[in-house]
Parts: C-alpha cells; structure tokens; sequence
C-alpha cells in the first residue's frame, strides 16, 4: 500500500508509530520554578549525539489544564530534566505516570515510586530504575502540527550526568539481559529487549 500523509492512510488505526519502531522511552522527571515534580514518559525519545551526549524528547499535545505539557514546560523554564530509563520490571509504573492527571497530582506517588536527589540538577530521579541520565536544557524547537496553536514541542538537553545501577555491568559493559529496557511500539503494544546479537563493523 501507499498512502499521502496528508490524506486518510485507509487503515483502522494510523500504522506510522507501529513502523518508526522500537522506540526507548524516556521517562522524564522535572520540577517547576515552585519545586512541584512531574514524571512523565516519552516515547519520541532518543539520544542524539555522544560527544557530549545529548538527549531529545518530544512533546506532543497539550496538558488537560491547558498550556504545553509539564515536561517541556519545566524544563525550558528551569533549565533541568532527568532521563529515566524504564525496564520489564518498571513498566506498569512507567505506564501509570502516563496517567493525564491535574498539575497537582505528584506522578511518584501515583505510581508508588520513590524520588531520589540528582547529583547536579534539581529533578529527582526514579531511584527504582537502574539509569538515569541527568540533563540541562539546550534548546526547544517549536515543530508545526496540524493545530497551528498547539506545536510540537521537541526538547534537547545535554546530558552531565549518569547513574548506572552496579547490578547491570558485567565485565565492564551493559548487560542487557539484567537491564531489560523496554521500547514502544504502535498502538498499545510494548517490547522489551531480551534477545541481542552482535555484528562487527566490516
């Protein structure tokens, strides 16, 4: 099949975020200028550079109250965010703090999850998951959506610190099977990575 974006796709549910996959999912945590943490995952997420290491995520949408969503907003305001990786055993808690809950709901208690202090930014970290990568806000850019008032918004950050749970190195490298990071797929549909394989480069 072929289809223009700009017209219907012919389907009973839009394919592209079932192609664009696995996706890593980000699972943000920021607080605003008052100190009010929110946590929240993003599956368009992704690092972006490795010298230095640089993360972006986007923000599609707007909050239930109004205005950009809490993680784009907080982060371009304060100029701090944390990147949370989500594994098998965190993803019915990554998955409640997907909730659009009011601005006064706290997403760690929500989920019963526990905040942890960062080392060089303000946003707690999800001490229950085993990385985190801590971020200072680069840029935002503004992306246009079919609703002109309401843009995507893509947010990057450049990350100056990371936690590595010990019990995921094995030899000096990631073991991916004691980390079993999970990834997005299309509609409702999670995978998680537990079959890896190697290529040299030729």
């Amino acid at each position: 099949m072929f289809y223009e974006t700009k017209n219907h796709h012919g389907l009973e549910r839009n394919p592209f975020k079932s192609l664009i996959v696995p996706r890593p999912i980000g699972w943000i945590s920021s607080q605003d200028r008052d100190g009010v943490v929110n946590l929240a995952p993003y599956s368009f997420f992704n690092g972006v550079c490795s010298d230095p290491p640089m993360v972006m995520f986007a923000s599609e949408g707007t909050h239930m109250e109004g205005d950009s969503k809490d993680s784009a907003t907080n982060a371009q305001a304060t100029g701090e965010f944390v990147c949370n990786l989500a594994t098998w055993e965190l993803r019915e808690a990554m998955n409640a703090t997907s909730e659009h809950v009011p601005r006064s709901v706290n997403e760690f208690e929500l989920a019963g999850l526990t905040p942890a202090p960062s080392r060089l930014v303000k946003p707690p970290r999800v001490k229950e998951s085993p990385v985190h990568l801590e971020c200072t806000h680069l840029q935002t850019v503004q992306l246009p959506g079919n609703d002109p008032e309401h843009p995507t918004l893509v947010v990057f950050g450049k990350v100056v610190g990371i936690h590595i749970d010990e019990s995921i190195i094995s030899d000096g490298m990631i073991d991916m099977s004691v980390f079993k990071p999970i990834a997005r797929l299309g509609y409702m549909d999670y995978t998680v990575v537990d079959n890896v394989f190697t290529m040299l480069r030729p």
